[in-house]
């Protein structure tokens, strides 16, 4: 048995019972509090109970709780328990020592930015970081908790953090969130809610294309370009860019005339409900006439230079004192003209939506793009009829202040959030999305999330003020959005994974792609590739148990593109990226998206290998990322080196480690699959031997289920090994599919198997998803391959390595024999 496992979260606070329990592993005793007698925290102060998870009062919806899961909590009850504190004077923010953590190695999970989370490990209290929101094997410490404004104060608090322990890390966090899931009652897990359909498909964000100038024309051509080229976006974001916003100082029912300053947009706020100018003047049908408008990318880009040079002018002449009125006014990127005579009405986002499914008719969904509060800025005030809206001054708690300095957040402080009414958060949402889903929108983008935690010291504090928001968000969601259509971002703050995600289902786990580093270092561009593939794999341990892990998109023409490819592909969520228009790479492409911008998802969400738990895959100089995920009938496990970058807490920022920027060894096997973590693959735990095919080397090997394959990695580059289960037919033949060989989640096309012995001849029945070569392990030469009811021909190596070309057919499915 491995050694015991804990996790910590921050879980609110419930009242103290004095019901205690002699079942519980854990014991607080002599000031030292201890599982199963090996102590884990010392010189424990007197104000820190300890209390066995069955003896606090929990929440009384049992109700609304599936059977199975309060079968399971119930049952490993004994594996939990709660730290609690009391202080002699009520506190709205306390700092309070629970005890010394000496000599332990973990892994913990910590705020580095106010919306992202990332990885850091160590082997002692000191060197946790600031805003940890979980810890991993050894001991929860939190460093400090706050109410989130000066008039919420507390003394005794019975349940600030939750122990748990388990022998496989895995279980182990499913475990300790469903016990928390029923002691709280405010949030749901994964496994009891629905995704947003997006999450099987191939989709294109208008982000890295356009920033703040996407309009009709680009996103036309955008989907075009890919359609055209046989890889039809099933999904489509229209990110930040097509609201009506403007600045306080600018007239109050106009759209800014000047977003091009960086982080301009974040000092906006939301004036109206409906899309802004540059969308409200299309007209239904203007793209699918022959003469449609056209569109050049690198006009496009030229033009946005220019108008963030003159900005960047006027700025540096403002500062100076000098007179801006003698520049000129900054140019309108615009294509459509709304002054001509043709008789025809404004059809706006609507007719956009409506067009764009009737020349594209595999874009299942349209998704848009806001800020949990409305706009960057919230709303204006006295804009929106029925909303009362205050621009509310903002303010970090104190234990944020050593996060990482960004921009976004300076720019909030400045201009503050116009904040409706918490009491009409509901009606907010429902205005909001009802129109948008009146005209065709299908599903929201939902940022900066973690906005609230500003602005809640009038409001009864950050856990008052987020449950207004949430209730109204989920109402709508459930309404307006099928009940799952949202993707979550700007969204790591445990308010809102503890109270928001009763409905909401899928959610970012990383920061966002940056295709180059914003500070300027040159290597920036593959360095913060491996950052990025970090954080998602790791907060996915635990942000999975409430969502399903979204690991952002990416550009496809990047020189780091094939990296981030191979991660989604088995990541286990979308496939979507942000090309600028015409700016692809279809072949890399091809190896993720199917003909019909269907992707081939894995069945989990890929985590960290056992042992990656507690070491350092960015800059400890030896540590190769392994991330491992499960398909239908094989499992894959993905291996990178994202050695090179980290965070650097002297500096708080993510920077370069060049030192560790080099090639890594390491070692695979088997074993490296969690095979239990679903029930249809836990019978491969016992399999004696396994095909294993190398993607990147092209290369089939097989081995024992304990046997360990070598491999080495340059920097920024990757391998991943789709590892089949092999089964004996007879005492000569053995069989091992592996899927097809073109796509980086080879195994994913295998949608059914089945092996089938009749009058003593063996068969061995597939259906594929897909098209490409179909890979195999057969010690045999079959007799026949018959694929839809034909034979066809087939190559097979003297070392077993069957192959055969697998056609597209309708829908895709292809079955052998």
């Amino acid at each position: 048995m491995s050694p015991p496992n804990f996790v910590s979260q921050r879980v609110g606070n419930k009242p103290t019972s004095n019901n205690t329990s002699n079942t519980s592993r854990f014991s607080l005793c002599n000031r030292n509090i201890s599982v199963d007698g090996i102590t884990i925290l010392s010189e424990v102060p007197v104000n820190v109970a300890l209390s066995p998870f069955s003896s606090l009062p929990h929440n009384s919806d049992t109700d609304s709780i599936p059977p199975h899961i309060l079968k399971s909590v119930a049952s490993k009850s004994k594996n939990g328990a709660f730290l609690g504190l009391s202080v002699k004077q009520a506190q709205d923010r306390i700092l309070n020592p629970i005890g010394k953590l000496l000599n332990r190695k973990f892994l913990s999970l910590f705020r580095f930015k106010i919306w992202w989370s990332t990885m850091w490990v160590g082997s002692s209290g000191s060197d946790l970081q600031m805003e940890t929101q979980l810890i991993l094997l050894q001991l929860p410490e939190l460093n400090s908790f706050a109410s989130g404004s000066t008039k919420v104060r507390g003394q005794k608090f019975s349940s600030c953090a939750y122990l748990h322990v388990g022998d496989n890390p895995y279980e182990l966090m499913r475990d300790a969130f469903a016990a928390v899931r029923v002691y709280l009652g405010t949030f749901r897990l994964l496994e009891e809610k629905t995704v947003p359909k997006i999450v099987d498909k191939f989709g294109w964000c208008s982000w890295d294309a356009f920033y703040l100038t996407v309009e009709p024309v680009g996103l036309w051509h955008g989907v075009k370009s890919f359609a055209e080229n046989g890889l039809p976006p099933r999904f489509l974001i229209i990110d930040d860019g097509w609201q009506s916003i403007n600045m306080d100082h600018e007239p109050a029912l106009q759209d800014s005339k000047d977003l091009t300053t960086l982080g301009s947009q974040m000092l906006c706020r939301l004036y109206r409900l409906k899309e802004n100018e540059k969308f409200a003047k299309y007209k239904s049908g203007t793209m699918l006439r022959p003469n449609a408008p056209k569109f050049d990318q690198e006009k496009h880009d030229a033009m946005f230079k220019e108008m963030v040079a003159l900005a960047e002018k006027k700025r540096k002449i403002k500062e100076e004192g000098g007179d801006v009125l003698a520049l000129p006014s900054p140019k309108t990127i615009e294509y459509l003209n709304d002054d001509e005579d043709d008789g025809q009405e404004r059809g706006g986002l609507m007719a956009l939506v409506s067009d764009l499914k009737e020349k594209y008719q595999t874009l299942d969904d349209v998704y848009v793009w806001h800020a949990l509060c409305g706009a960057w800025g919230g709303f204006r005030p006295g804009t929106i009829a029925g909303l009362e809206a205050k621009v509310t001054s903002a303010k970090l708690a104190a234990g944020l202040q050593n996060t990482m300095n960004d921009l976004a957040v300076d720019m909030i402080i400045e201009g503050g959030l116009g904040l409706v009414n918490p009491n009409q958060a509901a009606d907010l949402y429902e205005a909001m999305h009802s129109y948008l889903a009146d005209v065709g929108i299908s599903g929201v983008k939902v940022d900066v999330i973690h906005t609230l935690e500003y602005v809640s010291e009038d409001h009864g504090g950050r856990v008052q003020l987020a449950k207004a928001y949430y209730d109204g968000l989920n109402k709508s969601l459930q309404k307006n959005f099928a009940g799952s259509g949202l993707i979550a971002s700007m969204e790591q703050c445990n308010d809102f994974f503890f109270l928001a995600t009763k409905q909401v289902s899928m959610g970012r786990v990383g920061d966002d792609f940056w295709f180059q580093d914003p500070n300027g270092d040159p290597m920036g561009a593959f360095w913060l590739q491996g950052v990025h593939m970090i954080h998602c794999s790791y907060n996915s341990l635990w942000q999975g148990q409430f969502i399903q892990p979204d690991w952002d998109m990416f550009q496809s023409d990047h020189i780091c593109a094939e990296f981030h490819a191979g991660s989604r592909a088995i990541c286990g969520g979308p496939v979507y990226v942000s090309d600028k228009v015409g700016h692809h790479n279809f072949d890399l492409l091809r190896k993720l998206v199917l003909p019909d911008g269907t992707i081939l998802r894995c069945q989990h969400y890929a985590l960290p290998t056992r042992d990656c738990l507690f070491e350092n895959p960015l800059f400890d100089a030896k540590t190769l990322l392994k991330i491992w995920n499960l398909n239908k009938f094989a499992g894959v496990v993905g291996v990178f080196n994202c050695q090179g970058a980290g965070w650097y807490p002297e500096e708080h920022r993510c920077r370069a480690y060049p030192q560790c920027y080099k090639s890594i060894s390491g070692v695979i096997s088997a074993d490296d699959v969690e095979w239990e973590q679903k029930d249809s693959t836990a019978v491969y735990r016992n399999t004696e031997q396994f095909a294993v095919y190398l993607h990147k080397s092209d290369n089939l090997t097989v081995v024992k289920s304990n046997e360990q394959i070598n491999i080495t990695l340059q920097p920024s580059s990757f391998e991943l090994f789709t590892i089949s289960p092999v089964h004996r037919l007879n005492e000569r033949a053995k069989f091992a599919p592996i899927g097809l060989e073109n796509m980086f989640n080879s195994g994913g096309a295998i949608e059914f198997l089945e092996y089938v012995s009749k009058g003593g001849l063996y068969n061995v029945k597939i259906k594929v998803k897909g098209t490409g070569k179909f890979l195999a392990y057969s010690s045999e030469k079959p007799r026949e391959i018959i694929l839809n009811g034909e034979d066809v021909e087939f190559d097979r190596s003297s070392n077993g390595i069957l192959g055969f070309e697998v056609p597209w057919i309708g829908g895709g499915l292809s079955t052998a024999p």
